[in-house]
């Protein structure tokens, strides 16, 4: 994309009130194809609309990196973990921080990923104060809701801000505004447990996660 447009898309822009068409995954993926959108250009797919991502400062970079290696120590074989990867759900394509996803790489060579190859998937919020509330909507309200809608088991959004982890499991009812029915808070000296498929495989500090 060119310098021009994407000073576009980081504008806030009103809300139209005129009918909108929106992309499915199938018209996304044929954007990428044709080059229209290529790995550099800095959105994702949610809900049908092409979304601006959050830029990533250095203790995101860091916290990706320490949740990572954390959760590869315990996962049990036939699991992997994978970073800022798209996933493929009915109307989006985002591309969590980090992901606990089924099998191995050489699975996915035809497809990315999609809601029943998922155990886990985590998100990290890291806004400064002046953005705390686009982020948490965006991470506990949009996001929250398309896995929600998925049914993926279990969301972590590691809150950098706030630094804590908040865990949220059981996703509801498959309706027009779906979400999950469980929200746990861990503070820096707690332990949370990694379950996959209902079964816990071992537990991480808090504080392995925070930069």
């Amino acid at each position: 994309m060119n310098e021009v447009y994407l000073s576009k898309i980081q504008q806030p822009l009103a809300v139209p009130t005129e009918p909108i068409w929106r992309l499915s995954v199938q018209q996304y993926h044929q954007m990428i194809e044709l080059g229209i959108l290529n790995e550099d250009d800095p959105i994702e797919l949610l809900e049908g609309w092409l979304i601006y991502k959050m830029p990533k400062n250095p203790r995101h970079r860091a916290a990706t990196k320490l949740t990572r290696t954390a959760l590869e120590t315990i996962i049990p074989q036939g699991w992997y973990v994978d970073t800022q990867e798209p996933i493929s759900l009915a109307n989006s394509e985002p591309e969590p921080d980090v992901i606990v996803v089924r099998g191995n790489t050489r699975d996915y060579l035809d497809r990315h990923p999609g809601a029943f190859d998922l155990a886990l998937v985590v998100e990290i919020a890291d806004a400064t104060l002046q953005r705390v509330g686009e982020a948490h909507r965006r991470y506990r309200t949009l996001k929250q809701r398309l896995y929600a809608r998925a049914g993926i088991p279990v969301y972590w959004l590691i809150n950098l801000v706030e630094e804590q982890l908040e865990v949220y499991t059981q996703p509801g009812d498959q309706n027009q505004n779906p979400t999950y029915q469980q929200r746990q808070d861990y503070q820096v000296g707690d332990e949370v447990p990694v379950t996959i498929e209902g079964q816990i495989f071992g537990v991480i500090a808090v504080r392995e996660l925070l930069p």
